[in-house]
């Protein structure tokens, strides 16, 4: 049995997110990624206190509670991956590297647009719109399950990226409340992107195409040590 999301497969991943997208509770999706992942299947059982189950070839009751103990094993699928994790194919399209090493800084800034507008609207449109940036690929509309797969994907690099670059990524209100009314989040956002590239370029635009054409982990290392060189400026010479 796996142990963390990082150990799924793509079939596994695609099984996981099907079954959020079906919104199935917590429990019942441990549950049935349990029996899937151990080739186990349901014989009969009453549905509340037993069940009788067969794994290669060898049938053996189990008690509700037994069943609920193991599951507990599996409770880290109802928290986001500590490091992005995406199925690494959509048909023919290659997903891009999971931690955006070696991405454009530019796809990166089109990608964080578009989640924070999902965040805003919760339009699935926006999480197409990553998609195709994501896999490369002109499809307009993508499974539910590869969406869901988007959003954690996404999410989880978000977060991977805050634990990185701790001095860039600071938590603002709209992390707290991740809801935000849509005029407002499009305005924060490109007010953000905007200000990333003016302080990589120092002002200077003949230089925005090469900033944007930076590897992302190179543009926000940068962005990170400008963060710490400034708080530590103001913490030398606050201001009255």
């Amino acid at each position: 049995m796996p142990g963390s999301w990082s150990e799924l497969s793509d079939g596994q991943l695609r099984f996981v997110y099907r079954l959020l997208a079906q919104q199935y509770t917590s429990a019942e999706i441990r549950t049935k990624c349990l029996l899937r992942w151990s080739d186990t299947h349901v014989q009969a059982g009453n549905g509340k206190e037993y069940y009788l189950l067969r794994h290669h070839g060898e049938t053996f009751d189990v008690s509700a509670l037994q069943i609920a103990q193991i599951i507990s094993h599996l409770r880290w699928l109802d928290e986001l991956p500590a490091s992005p994790v995406r199925i690494a194919r959509f048909r023919l399209h290659r997903a891009l590297p999971a931690d955006f090493m070696g991405v454009p800084f530019e796809l990166f800034l089109v990608c964080d647009n578009l989640y924070q507008g999902y965040l805003a609207t919760k339009n699935d449109a926006l999480l197409d719109e990553m998609g195709k940036v994501m896999y490369r690929c002109r499809n307009s509309r993508l499974p539910a399950e590869y969406r869901i797969g988007i959003f954690y994907w996404f999410a989880a690099l978000k977060q991977y990226f805050a634990r990185s670059f701790p001095h860039f990524y600071q938590p603002t209100k709209s992390d707290d409340a991740n809801l935000l009314g849509a005029q407002s989040a499009t305005n924060q956002v490109a007010e953000a992107m905007n200000a990333q590239i003016r302080a990589l370029t120092k002002g200077d635009i003949t230089k925005e195409k090469t900033i944007l054409s930076l590897d992302t982990w190179r543009a926000l290392t940068e962005l990170d040590a400008q963060a710490k060189e400034y708080a530590e400026l103001q913490s030398k010479y606050p201001t009255k």
